[in-house]
């Protein structure tokens, strides 16, 4: 299956007997963005999607507004990793030198200096999209969720994004090692192939984080359901762009925000 390798283990039993096996690996490797020719990021990535992977990537940087504004994209396998080349049009080209100049004093530690700070912290647009369902379609957008993660199911070792219609049915899914990884494949496919939204929600299978509260803002989502709890920043970021949160999603039991 594309995105795992088979690798050998000793299995060990509490008892103390062990025995050969091969288990499926979810892939994780370097995969590095260019945008109009400048070096802009590096991820950690499952290779597959990754055409999704820049247009959503693209779209949570501010670095465009539409899929058209992504002309083309080309893939470099390397010895170390794959590099994917994005060019930009013309209208937006500006937008990466602005940011490039921000992140380059980006450091281990974070973010260095106020004007970064305040990058970081860039206003959201107040949601205007409305979600047209019910808690109930978030339940069974659950129910369903975890038969369509073919990788996870292999590896039990991704995330899963989802664009789920209003009444729960399940659309849209993409997979990788990581969660905002996952997000941006989900929300790239979507821009590529014009899927709405709809009224519908993102389903996602992590904690609730600023970042991935700023990528459903940005990309219209109506609303946001994680089955994991949120952070304070994210929280407040939500309740700023009156982003409605489902988290902690179980198969019984969801906490919602207080609009």
């Amino acid at each position: 299956m594309a995105g795992t390798q088979n690798h050998k283990f000793t299995a060990v039993a509490r008892e103390g007997a062990w025995e050969e096996t091969v288990r499926a690996i979810a892939v994780e490797a370097p995969v590095a963005l260019e945008f109009n020719g400048i070096g802009y990021a590096v991820l950690m990535a499952t290779p597959g999607d990754l055409d999704d992977l820049v247009v959503g990537f693209a779209l949570a940087e501010r670095l465009i507004d539409q899929a058209d504004d992504v002309i083309g994209i080309e893939a470099h396998a390397t010895g170390h990793g794959t590099v994917l080349r994005a060019s930009l049009a013309n209208r937006v080209g500006d937008r990466i030198v602005d940011r490039v100049r921000h992140r380059v004093s980006e450091s281990s530690c974070g973010l260095c200096g106020i004007e970064n700070l305040e990058q970081a912290m860039r206003p959201l647009p107040v949601l205007t999209a409305k979600w047209a369902g019910d808690d109930a379609a978030i339940f069974r957008a659950l129910d369903t969720l975890d038969r369509v993660q073919p990788l996870n199911a292999a590896t039990r070792a991704v995330h899963a994004a989802a664009c789920c219609a209003a009444d729960g049915e399940v659309r849209l899914v993409r997979e990788d090692v990581g969660r905002h990884n996952a997000f941006d494949k989900l929300i790239g496919a979507m821009l590529r192939s014009g899927e709405e939204w709809a009224g519908g929600f993102a389903l996602l299978t992590s904690r609730c984080s600023f970042e991935l509260v700023e990528k459903a803002v940005l990309a219209g989502c109506p609303m946001l359901a994680t089955i994991s709890a949120p952070t304070s920043l994210a929280l407040d970021r939500a309740r700023a762009a009156a982003l409605p949160l489902r988290v902690v999603v179980r198969p019984d039991a969801l906490l919602a925000t207080v609009p």
